[in-house]
């Protein structure tokens, strides 16, 4: 059998949280060995560290070590590209998701020189969505994993270069005689490029509820992802989902593959969710919705494990704690603008706001696929939208540069 390789730590090591977080971004297959749970691990530690307890160490397939590395170095032992092979290219794409694969692959088809910079791994949210039965073409349904990967080939195959674990810090207008020439791109290892064009599709993160605790708890009982953490759960008593929209429904059914039984609270008076998916949960025997909860505090054990949620009913004002060793919170998106400042206009949500060529505000730069004010939040959008901005950008290309 094929070594994996391992991550030993603790639950309670925040290095520990980060670098497991970093390793399922990237959807590399790991084994966690919790230390406090396997005392002949703790020994393990001690002997790779020259006696010291240190944590996280990583042991890879062939034997060497990390100890306490940061995600720039992780990315380099696991060989993650995050260097560009050129100074210049025609479109620099923000972001890794569907928007920006096809933006790449329609662009690099019209020879131009793509490069795709994406802070954690290629597939955006649609890589850890446990599977899509509406994406057309695909009339049994494909797993997020597998069609984000298929749009990472093809995209390749056309000589796109996509840099990982890197992300574009800012950028600034590059002029010749008062006439723009571009863009200087900026980027978080530092390194500079220069760009004809820029495209903003660096998506949405899940919102937090900000209750007491959540910080200290994430990836030690709260999770985000469903298909990422929901196996954790296997054979559990109880898991919780906070939200009763369609992605909470969703990864709530997901989640019934694992555990004993699912509680969906939700703050409004009913839930959010399509008609179908309300259906299904309100009939499905390992499911119950609870309403007009909101969340106070997340509880936790001596081990910094999560253990409860301490939630008040709205109505009768009464605060209980509700046992459970997971909770997976999908209460809304928020768009990865900040990194922008205030040289795009964004709308009121701080969405990207664009004309209908898809063009910000700045000279240049373009904005599609989640990160849009206007967007629909679905991947055959995302990929319409990639496709109608690489045409647009290819129309700004001839204009400005001939």
């Amino acid at each position: 059998m094929e070594k994996k390789l391992r991550v030993i730590g603790a639950t309670w090591c925040p290095d520990c949280k980060r670098a497991k977080a970093f390793l399922g971004q990237h959807r590399i297959d790991y084994d966690w060995v919790d230390m406090e749970l396997v005392p002949e691990a703790q020994a393990e530690v001690e002997a790779l560290n020259d006696g010291k307890r240190i944590i996280p160490t990583i042991i890879f397939p062939d034997g060497s070590i990390l100890t306490e590395p940061s995600n720039d170095e992780l990315a380099d032992k696991l060989n993650i590209l995050r260097e560009a092979s050129l100074d210049s290219y025609d479109v620099v794409i923000a972001g890794g998701g569907p928007t920006s694969l096809t933006t790449a692959i329609y662009a690099a088809r019209e020879n131009l020189k793509v490069l795709i910079v994406e802070k954690s791994s290629v597939g955006g949210q649609a890589g850890v969505t446990e599977r899509f039965d509406n994406y057309p073409g695909f009339p049994d349904g494909i797993g997020g994993a597998e069609l984000a990967g298929r749009f990472e080939l093809q995209a390749k195959r056309y000589g796109v270069e996509i840099l990982q674990a890197v992300a574009v810090d800012g950028f600034e207008r590059i002029e010749v005689d008062g006439q723009y020439r571009g863009l200087e791109v900026k980027l978080s290892t530092g390194k500079s490029i220069n760009a004809r064009s820029l495209l903003v599709a660096t998506g949405s993160t899940y919102r937090r509820t900000g209750a007491e605790g959540e910080d200290d708890l994430i990836g030690a009982g709260i999770h985000f992802c469903a298909t990422c953490d929901g196996p954790f759960y296997r054979g559990v008593e109880e898991v919780a989902v906070l939200g009763g929209g369609n992605s909470g429904l969703e990864e709530g059914l997901f989640l019934t593959q694992f555990a004993k039984h699912v509680t969906v609270f939700e703050r409004g008076t009913e839930l959010r969710a399509s008609k179908l998916l309300q259906d299904k949960v309100f009939n499905h025997p390992k499911m119950t919705v609870k309403l007009q909860q909101e969340i106070k505090k997340f509880e936790a054990n001596e081990k910094g494990q999560l253990v409860g949620i301490e939630f008040e009913d709205l109505v009768t004002g009464e605060v209980a704690s509700h046992a459970t060793t997971g909770a997976f919170v999908f209460i809304g998106l928020d768009p990865n603008t900040q990194w922008l400042g205030e040289k795009v206009v964004l709308d009121e949500r701080k969405f990207a706001q664009t004309d209908q060529m898809f063009q910000t505000s700045y000279e240049g730069v373009f904005a599609a696929g989640d990160v849009r004010g206007g967007s629909t939040k679905q991947l055959a959008s995302a990929v319409g939208e990639g496709a109608a901005a690489a045409i647009q950008i290819r129309y700004f290309l001839d204009k400005r540069f001939g």
